[in-house]
């Protein structure tokens, strides 16, 4: 019987996904190639910097160069550049405090006390970042093994500052990819999914009789889409990030693109607040069976009211700049379909109360979407 019979599972499970996603690495640009590579220069600039400081340092101090290399290397140049600073000005501090300590009172276990209640307040101080730690620990093998003398204290500055350099190093070689038109498409990927189902909301209520698991299926959907709006606001502001300092060209005007790109996100989570809405209120009749008791007329006005609001997302979402002057006629027709509606949900004197609230709240959240849309529009294009 083969050995791969005799696998786990879960450990063969776990063997595929790290296959296929090195396969998506190596096929095609995006997030697994991002890592590939990152995790490629990390182990090349650790390696030149544990045998530089090798070659060139007592064993005592030569861990650290591979160590600041790790930390040298980010997802982006300006993360690198920050962890980077960080962790050398606790190394520098917490060096500094055990030589000024092992100098004037010599070394005692009553110092390494002080020395470590020194370094922990120290290591709070918020320029330090997520490395305030790295002051008590560089500060433990500068009094414990280097005995605070300056010369243990200046090879541990040259270790730290060779894996700086070799970190940075590989940075320059080979710096991040820019994601710019990925996230653009990312975002008219995200809309073309809102409007596609916007549209189903618009079909659902027409027909006055939907089956009560597709429109289930839709209030599903909006929680699935924003939680992808979500996951596409972080990985924008990740790329905003990747953008600084990198030198790396990008896409003409990208730095205009990627504001703009987590403005529109924006745009559509609040939209789906109010889609979600209404889904709920169609959930909620079609299971009371209020649905059927609707106006006609008014069930083909709301309808025709959504996809045109469906049309103007698809307009603010696309990857390319929007045409404000389109956005505006549309809206324009969209607030005249609202008002058509409103004049179809006027109430008879044979309406059930039931019904007269159910169109009342449907009129609300698509009056809220539609003036959440014109928000959107005068926010991307103040000037138009």
């Amino acid at each position: 019987m083969p050995e791969w019979d005799k696998v786990p599972g879960s450990v063969k499970t776990a063997l595929r996904e790290a296959a296929g996603y090195a396969r998506r690495g190596v096929r095609s640009p995006g997030n697994e190639r991002d890592d590939l590579l990152l995790g490629a220069k990390t182990a090349a600039a650790a390696m030149g910097a544990w045998v530089l400081a090798r070659h060139l340092l007592p064993p005592a101090v030569s861990t650290f160069a591979p160590f600041t290399a790790l930390v040298a290397l980010q997802a982006t140049v300006y993360r690198s550049l920050r962890e980077c600073a960080q962790y050398v000005l606790a190394m520098t501090v917490g060096a500094a405090l055990a030589a000024t300590l092992a100098a004037a009172a010599g070394i005692h276990a009553w110092t390494f006390g002080l020395l470590t209640l020194l370094a922990l307040a120290v290591g709070r101080f918020r320029p330090l970042g997520q490395h305030g730690t790295q002051v008590a620990i560089v500060g433990f093998f500068a009094f414990s093994s280097g005995q605070g003398r300056i010369e243990y204290i200046g090879q541990l500055v040259a270790s730290v500052a060779i894996g700086a350099v070799c970190g940075l190093t590989a940075h320059l070689v080979l710096a991040p990819a820019r994601h710019t038109r990925h996230r653009q498409e990312a975002v008219a990927d995200l809309y073309t999914g809102v409007c596609r189902r916007v549209d189903g909301l618009a079909d659902a209520i027409e027909t006055g009789d939907p089956e009560a698991g597709n429109v289930r299926r839709l209030r599903e959907d909006w929680r699935r889409l924003s939680a992808d709006a979500d996951s596409i606001r972080h990985a924008i502001d990740t790329e905003t990030e990747n953008s600084r300092l990198n030198p790396r060209r990008s896409i003409e005007g990208a730095d205009e693109a990627l504001p703009r790109a987590r403005t529109t996100v924006d745009i559509a989570q609040r939209c789906l607040d109010h889609v979600r809405s209404i889904s709920r209120s169609l959930d909620y009749a079609v299971d009371s069976e209020g649905l059927a008791t609707v106006p006609a007329s008014f069930r083909s006005a709301y309808a025709a009211l959504l996809r045109t609001a469906a049309t103007a997302m698809e307009h603010t979402g696309r990857a390319e700049r929007t045409d404000p002057q389109a956005l505006d006629r549309i809206l324009d027709r969209a607030s005249i379909e609202l008002d058509e509606a409103q004049r179809q949900a006027l109430p008879t004197r044979d309406a059930e109360p039931t019904v007269s609230t159910l169109l009342g709240t449907l009129l609300t959240d698509a009056g809220r979407l539609v003036e959440e849309l014109r928000h959107g529009r005068r926010t991307l294009d103040p000037q138009v």
